[in-house]
């Protein structure tokens, strides 16, 4: 064994000490629970513009798509368009032709504005349309057309049924060993106190159901369980699922 893969194995070997310390994960459930209550993931920018997700679930897609190489990243909801801005500059790095494509039902005009006046905009393309419309899925089908790695990132309406629909609709387009990541799974672990009361999600109607559904009706995907145990700190646990066929 050579020093590159002893270190990579001492990796692995952290990671399932991690997956196996119980209070450990306690103490990142408790942790998560404590920062959500001050909104942590709104602290954040890429490039000037916010980015609205936890720095280590950022540092786990820049891994996947280092690993992947995708040529087209679909993301559903893109607010103020700092995490599609960051895969376009990750896509950037990587060179090559590919590019994100951005889905919102409501893409504000200000932020519009600041996302394609953004250097990296070369390298995204924004559909406005309810992501679960058949002619949205049809405009998403016809960039996927051609393509042979494709990415998926859900992260739009957070209800039980949208997200299923979103699922349904979206799977097909993953790639062979490429992933549907799926945010905000964290909702159906949240105290009731942490519930938006003027939202329709929370418990029992939420992403992590609607993944959990999926999976019991589709046998391309699996949960990548190393992922979560690795960053314990995550807005999507049981939401980063690996396409295996």
């Amino acid at each position: 064994m050579n020093e590159i893969e002893r270190f990579a194995a001492e990796v692995e070997a952290n990671i399932d000490g991690l997956h196996e310390d119980r209070d450990v994960q306690a103490l990142s459930r408790i942790w998560l629970r404590e920062i959500t209550r001050h909104k942590y993931a709104y602290n954040f920018r890429w490039m000037g513009r916010p980015i609205i997700q936890f720095p280590q679930d950022m540092i786990a897609m820049q891994e996947l798509i280092w690993n992947i190489q995708p040529d087209l990243i679909i993301e559903t909801g893109v607010a103020h368009g700092g995490s599609a801005l960051y895969y376009a500059s990750l896509l950037e790095l990587l060179g090559g032709d590919g590019y994100v494509l951005g889905v919102d039902i409501d893409i504000r005009a200000h932020n519009r504005t600041e996302i394609e006046r953004h250097p990296m905009s070369k390298r995204l393309r924004l559909i406005q349309g309810s992501s679960i419309a058949p002619e949205t899925v049809q405009q998403v089908a016809e960039h996927v057309r051609g393509k042979q790695r494709v990415l998926v990132v859900l992260d739009s309406n957070h209800t039980h049924e949208h997200v299923l629909a979103e699922l349904q609709a979206y799977s097909p387009f993953v790639t062979r060993d490429s992933y549907l990541v799926v945010y905000d799974t964290l909702l159906e672990d949240m105290p009731d106190d942490l519930q938006a009361s003027d939202r329709p999600w929370g418990r029992g109607n939420n992403p992590k159901t609607a993944v959990h559904q999926f999976l019991g009706e589709n046998d391309r995907f699996e949960i990548d369980k190393r992922i979560v145990s690795k960053l314990l700190i995550t807005v999507a646990p049981d939401g980063y699922l690996r396409c295996v066929r």
